[in-house]
C-alpha cells in the first residue's frame, strides 16, 4: 500500500437496500441450518450458542459477543450484560475491512459495521445451525460483487474456531487487502468481577506477544492483579493462532486499524503492553471470478507453557491440521447429538421446524438437570467418590465393600447391594446417586446475578466429571422429562427432593450433586436476599409421586415403614406470627451460629453434616410418610391464620 492512495468510501449515492426479513431453512454442505434474510431490519436479539463440552458463547445478531469456558471468570471476551455485548460489536469480538480494488479504483468496504451504513447496497443474512453449535454472519456488497461471511465453531481440543470466507461473486477478477479478526481478546486470570469494576487498571496489566516463528499469540497479565507487597505471576495465558493465510501480517492490538483504513501500510506487532489485545490478520488475495478464498481463527482459554508448546509443535508438525480442526468441530456436533438422542430428543415428523424445536428443547433441558451419562451404567471411581464426599463415616465404614465393586456396573447391582443392608446411612446415600453429566447451574449475560458453571471435564487432565447443580425449581422441572426416559432413576430423583428439604417443609434454593446450598446474607450486595419455599416446587414431587406409582405399582408403599429419609439443616428461622404480620416482606431471620456449626459438621464428616440431626447428635431419619406430611402441613398452613396448625 502506498501512503497516499485514494480511498472510496461507497459505491453511488446513499443506497437503501430492500430490508425484507425472510427466515427459512436450508442446507449447508449437507447441513440443516435456520437462514435470516436481512437480518439488520430487525431489532438486535441474542442468542446462545452450545457445545458438547464446557464452552459457552452469547452472541448478538448485532456480531458483539462473549465466550469462554466453564464460567464466566474464564472468558475469552468480556462478560457484561447482554446490552452492553449488543453495543460492543464494533470493538468488542470479530473485526473485518477490506480494501478492494474495482476498475482501477480501491474501496472501503468494512461488513457488519454501522460506519458506512447505506453507503452500498448490501445484505446481511445470518444462519444457525439445528444443533444450536454454529452461527454464521455474511453481508453481500452487490455494489462490489464479493461476500464475506464467518462462522463461529468450537473444539474440545482446540476451543473457539473463527471461519472466514472471502467470495469473489462478480464477473472479473479482483484484488482485495484485507484485516481480519477479533478483538477486546482478555488475558487468562480476569475475574468477571474485576473486569467490570477496574477494566482500565486490567488493561494496565495486559501483554500480548506472538510466538516466535509461529502465528500463535498469547493473552496474559504481567502479574496477576492483586493489592499485596508481594510476587504473583501469572501463569496462564489465552492463546489465538491462525491457518490458511500464507505469510499474513499479524496485529495484537486495534491500534492500526485507523492506519489500513486510511490505505496505508500497517507493521507486524509481536510484544504489546498495557492494550486491550487482539489478533488480526493482514494479507492480500486476488480472487478470480467465482473463487473464494478461506481461513481458521483459532482461540482458547486458559492454557499453560505445555498448551503453548503442545499446540506450536502441531502447527509445525501436521500438514493437515486444518482437517483435524474441522473434522473435531463435526465430531462435537456428533457428541452434542447423542447428548440428545439419549433424552428421546431426535425425532422425524414431516415438520421440520417442529423436529429442530423438539431437539433444542430437549437440548436446553439436559444442559440445565443433566443427562445420564452412560443409560443405567455406574463407574465405580465416581460412586465411590460421591459416597466418601457425603459421609467420611460411612465411607470408612464400607471402604472394604466399595473396593470390592467392579470398575463398572450397573444400577439394578447397585440396588442389590443396598437392599438388605443394615446402614441407613449407606443406603439412603445409594439411594440419591445419579450419575448425571452436562448440567450446568443457571445463568446468562441478561440475569447477571446468577452465575453459570459447566463443569463437563477435569481441567488438569480433561477427565469426565460427573456433575449437576442448579436452582431447585430449574433442577426438577427438567427431571420431570427426564425420568420418562429414565424411570429406573425416578427412586433417586424422589428421594433428593425430599431430602434436601427441611422439617418445616422448605426447601433451600439450591440443588447439586454433593447436597444443596442456602443463600446467605450479604450486605454490601444489593442483589443479595434469602430465599426459604415450598410452594409451586411441590408439583414435582407430585409428578414424580405418580410416574413412580404407574411405571412400579406399589413401590411407595414399601416406604411407609422404613426410615430412609431425611431433613436438610438450613440455618433460617422463620420469624414469629406477630412479627410476620408488621413486616410481611421479611418473614425470615438468617442464623449465623447456626451456620458456622452446619459449617464445622460439613467439614468433619462430609456433606451430610448439612442434615438435620437428634438429640443424641445422629441425623435425624424419618419414613416417607413422615416427610410427606411435613410438606403436605407446610402447604396447608397458609389456609390458617398464624401458621397453620396448633
Amino acid at each position: 500500500m502506498t501512503q497516499n492512495k485514494t480511498i472510496n468510501i461507497g459505491a453511488h449515492s446513499a443506497q437503501f437496500a430492500d430490508l425484507n426479513v425472510k427466515g427459512e431453512q436450508m442446507k449447508i454442505d449437507g447441513e440443516s441450518f435456520y437462514k435470516i434474510s436481512n437480518v439488520n431490519g430487525m431489532r438486535p436479539f441474542f442468542m446462545s450458542i452450545v457445545s458438547h463440552s464446557n464452552h459457552w458463547m452469547f452472541i448478538s445478531s448485532t456480531g458483539g459477543l462473549s465466550a469462554g469456558r466453564k464460567d464466566c471468570d474464564s472468558a475469552l471476551f468480556p462478560y457484561y450484560t447482554d446490552d452492553k455485548i449488543t453495543d460492543s460489536f464494533e470493538t468488542t469480538g470479530s473485526k473485518s475491512i477490506f480494501l478492494v480494488e474495482k476498475n482501477s479504483q480501491t474501496f472501503l468496504w468494512e461488513p457488519f459495521s454501522s460506519r458506512h451504513v447505506s453507503l452500498y447496497k448490501i445484505s446481511r443474512n445470518l444462519y444457525k445451525n439445528a444443533f444450536g453449535n454454529k452461527v454464521i454472519f455474511e453481508e453481500i456488497n452487490h455494489d462490489l460483487e464479493i461476500s464475506f461471511t464467518y462462522e463461529w465453531n468450537s473444539t474440545d481440543r482446540y476451543g473457539f474456531v473463527r471461519k472466514s470466507l472471502l467470495s469473489n461473486t462478480g464477473t472479473s477478477q479482483v484484488k482485495i487487502q484485507f484485516i481480519d479478526g477479533i478483538q477486546n481478546v482478555l488475558p487468562s486470570g480476569i475475574e468477571q468481577a474485576l473486569q467490570n469494576s477496574t477494566s482500565n487498571l486490567v488493561d494496565a496489566y495486559k501483554r500480548t506477544e506472538l510466538v516466535e516463528g509461529s502465528s500463535l499469540a498469547v493473552f496474559a497479565l504481567s502479574a496477576i492483579i492483586v493489592d499485596k507487597a508481594e510476587p504473583s505471576e501469572a501463569l496462564k495465558s489465552n492463546i489465538a493462532w491462525s491457518l490458511g493465510l500464507d505469510n499474513p501480517t499479524i496485529l495484537l492490538s486495534s491500534l492500526q486499524l485507523d492506519t489500513f483504513r486510511r490505505g496505508q501500510q500497517v507493521s507486524q506487532e509481536t510484544d504489546v503492553k498495557a492494550e486491550k489485545g487482539a489478533y488480526f490478520l493482514n494479507s492480500e488475495v486476488a480472487l478470480a471470478p467465482q473463487q473464494s478464498k478461506e481461513w481458521l481463527l483459532v482461540a482458547d482459554v486458559n492454557q499453560s507453557i505445555s498448551d503453548v508448546v503442545s499446540i506450536t509443535s502441531e502447527m509445525n508438525t501436521i500438514s493437515d491440521l486444518k482437517s483435524k480442526i474441522l473434522t473435531d468441530v463435526e465430531l462435537g456436533s456428533e457428541h452434542l447429538t447423542e447428548l440428545v438422542a439419549a433424552s428421546d430428543g431426535l425425532q422425524k415428523t414431516a415438520d421440520g421446524l417442529r423436529n429442530v424445536r423438539h431437539f433444542s428443547n430437549t437440548m436446553f433441558n439436559i444442559m440445565r438437570g443433566g443427562i445420564f451419562d452412560d443409560n443405567y451404567q455406574i463407574e465405580k471411581e465416581d460412586f465411590v467418590s460421591y459416597i466418601e464426599k457425603l459421609n467420611k463415616k460411612v465411607y470408612r465404614h464400607k471402604e472394604a465393600v466399595l473396593n470390592a465393586l467392579p470398575a463398572l456396573f450397573k444400577l439394578q447391582d447397585l440396588k442389590a447391594l443396598y437392599q438388605d443392608d443394615a446402614d441407613k446411612n449407606f443406603k439412603r446415600l445409594c439411594c440419591e446417586y445419579l450419575p448425571l453429566k452436562f448440567s450446568r447451574r443457571h445463568g446468562d449475560p441478561s440475569r447477571p446475578w446468577n452465575k453459570f458453571s459447566i463443569n463437563t471435564r477435569n481441567e488438569n487432565d480433561g477427565s469426565k466429571i460427573l456433575d449437576y447443580q442448579g436452582n431447585w425449581r430449574d433442577i426438577f422441572q427438567n427431571w420431570e422429562a427426564l425420568a420418562h426416559s429414565y424411570p429406573e432413576f425416578m427412586e433417586g430423583m424422589i428421594h433428593k427432593f425430599l431430602n434436601a428439604t427441611t422439617f418445616e417443609g422448605y426447601n433451600p434454593y439450591r440443588v447439586t450433586k454433593y447436597g444443596f446450598d442456602w443463600e446467605t446474607i450479604e450486605p454490601d450486595n444489593p442483589w443479595s436476599y434469602i430465599g426459604y419455599w415450598g410452594d409451586h416446587q411441590i408439583i414435582y414431587l407430585l409428578k414424580f409421586l405418580e410416574f413412580m406409582e404407574a411405571y412400579y405399582p406399589n413401590k411407595l408403599a414399601t416406604y411407609f415403614s422404613q426410615d430412609l429419609f431425611v431433613y436438610a439443616n438450613v440455618p433460617y428461622k422463620i420469624k414469629p406470627y406477630e412479627s410476620i404480620l408488621k413486616d410481611p416482606k421479611n418473614t425470615i431471620d438468617f442464623d449465623f451460629e447456626k451456620e458456622e456449626n452446619i459449617q464445622f459438621k460439613r467439614d468433619e464428616i462430609g456433606v451430610d453434616g448439612a442434615l438435620l440431626r437428634d438429640t443424641t447428635a445422629f441425623i435425624y431419619k424419618v419414613n416417607f410418610v413422615e416427610k410427606i406430611l411435613a410438606t403436605v402441613l407446610q402447604k396447608c398452613q397458609t389456609l390458617f391464620q398464624k401458621g397453620g396448625f396448633g
